[in-house]
């Protein structure tokens, strides 16, 4: 914990991340099991009295997140539940809709604008709707997500403003929010770049071994969607070798 924020501020984050440790409160972070999240689950771990993990199985089409996210909880000794519902019965994503395929890409400039087909409508209000009615019964403060817009602005429920208007909605329509309790939404990350989150996390011991981005639904990504795309530009610039990769040959799976 002391030798905390002297990495940050090595690592060039001092101006961006508030170091500060909140003696008395209760995180719980939204816990995909992607890079994103799971740096937040190592930030909040530094700046919390209290963390646990929130986990969602919406049927989404890469469920395999969700066992590598039990994996890591596990070794980090952290309480972790996961809520499970049926995004699937609304469609509308090739994340969701196994009729809608995941667009292939070879090259990061092939994705176009506008939303994306692996858009989930309203995933990340309907997170934190639920994470919210969590964390009032459980008497959390502190809600904590991974969301970020740099390098996918084309997301529109990860954006800051997206953010400030779910606050809103939480401020008023909790219980908590009319005795003056406020449950807040903490998104340190949506100003950054994801290779800036990835550096961020390293600095904090971060093992990203087990984090899963590919939207194709296996362990071993495919490379060849958007997310393996982005991904694989974002430990480039980190400047080192992707966790995840270095675990899979390790145990001879690619």
């Amino acid at each position: 914990m002391s030798n905390r924020p002297a990495a940050l501020k090595k690592a060039g984050f001092s101006s961006n991340i508030k170091l500060v440790m909140h003696q008395s409160r209760k995180a719980l972070v939204l816990f995909s099991g992607g890079i994103d999240s799971t740096t937040a689950l190592y930030w909040a771990q530094g700046r919390y009295a209290e963390v646990s993990a929130l986990s969602f199985d919406y049927g989404q089409r890469h469920r395999v997140e969700l066992a590598l996210a039990r994996c890591l909880a596990r070794r980090l000794r952290l309480p972790h539940r996961v809520l499970k519902f049926d995004l699937r019965q609304v469609g509308g994503s090739a994340l969701t809709d196994l009729s809608v395929s995941v667009p292939r890409i070879v090259h990061q400039e092939d994705i176009g604008p506008g939303v994306p087909p692996t858009y989930v409508p309203f995933r990340n209000g309907i997170f934190l709707a639920l994470a919210a009615a969590w964390a009032e019964a459980k008497g959390i403060n502190d809600m904590v997500c991974g969301f970020n817009t740099i390098d996918s602005p084309n997301y529109p429920d990860t954006r800051a403003s997206f953010v400030r208007a779910m606050q809103r909605a939480v401020d008023l329509g909790t219980g908590a929010g009319s005795r003056g309790h406020r449950l807040r939404i903490v998104a340190p990350f949506i100003r950054m770049k994801k290779s800036e989150i990835i550096r961020l996390g390293l600095s904090l011991g971060a093992d990203y071994s087990f984090s899963i981005s590919c939207y194709s639904g296996g362990e071993v990504p495919c490379r060849r969607c958007s997310s393996c795309l982005l991904r694989k530009r974002a430990w480039e610039e980190a400047g080192t070798k992707d966790h995840l990769f270095t675990r899979l040959r390790k145990e001879g799976k690619i």
